[in-house]
């Protein structure tokens, strides 16, 4: 009697693979050519300074910008071969996200469930659910135009989520947030990463990504310079100090004898 093997184990589909994209405006190269794999379930982390080409990287991988060269894949679909497949599985913070701004936050979280091809007896739990865990109950019925900047980026994250995306790309999510929404934000982006979600940030501040991200990407210069896990990629450092190393271009504190006004 022949004993039937195992089954092989297949390799997990990245949530987000990407390869050899790149994107020139002008003579500027702002992505040159990067790969990289973001692993399901995982918090994802993109650092870079600024003009490093991390916003137009996502951008590229998410459908927002169409790549001169290059594949990217959301759960193996084709972003530029399937657009309308991969972007059910996404939700998207762009930078500089300009909003609906002259409906209320009530309506604009009804009105970007709708748009997803959800019903309103869906939506309309769903977004009560969002405005209290964003701590914008009060301003429901305010319109948007009218939030401040930190509350704009709430909703804005509200609308991401409204539909359960597979996948989170936020660039920059807590700027201009103050601490305790920030709080509120982590909570809920860790719950959505333990149930089986991936979220990929991109952000500055090096403290807040090593604390919060399993992975991270080092990208400057239209370049990737290193990705793994936070652990893999700081090394014996922290991730700012691992950040300078690769990075270079720190500046000498010579000079500026002027402020020394005392």
């Amino acid at each position: 009697m022949t004993v039937p093997s195992p089954p092989v184990p297949r390799a997990e589909i990245p949530a987000l693979s990407i390869r050899g994209l790149a994107k020139r405006f002008g003579a500027k190269i702002a992505v040159d050519g990067i790969s990289l794999d973001v692993p399901a379930g995982s918090f994802f982390g993109v650092v870079g300074p600024n003009g490093a080409g991390k916003t137009t990287m996502l951008s590229m991988a998410t459908g927002l910008l169409r790549p001169e060269f290059g594949t990217a894949l959301v759960h193996g679909v084709d972003v530029w071969q399937h657009p309308l497949e991969a972007k059910r599985l996404l939700g998207i913070l762009p930078d500089g996200v300009r909003l609906f701004d002259r409906l209320s936050g009530e309506q604009l979280l009804t009105y970007a469930g709708l748009l997803r091809g959800m019903d309103r007896a869906t939506v309309a739990p769903r977004a009560a659910e969002l405005l209290a865990a964003m701590d914008l109950e009060q301003e429901a019925g305010t319109l948007v135009v009218d939030y401040s900047a930190g509350m704009t980026k709430k909703i804005a994250l509200a609308s991401a989520l409204i539909h359960a995306p597979r996948v989170l790309v936020l660039d920059e999510p807590f700027e201009a947030v103050d601490p305790v929404s920030a709080a509120n934000i982590r909570a809920i982006l860790d719950r959505y990463v333990a149930s089986g979600g991936t979220v990929i940030v991109s952000s500055h501040v090096m403290d807040l990504v090593q604390r919060m991200c399993s992975h991270v990407a080092v990208v400057a210069s239209g370049r990737l310079l290193a990705a793994g896990t936070v652990a893999q990629v700081r090394g014996n450092a922290t991730l700012e100090e691992r950040f300078v190393e690769l990075v270079g271009g720190r500046n000498s504190a010579e000079g500026l004898e002027w402020l020394r006004t005392f």
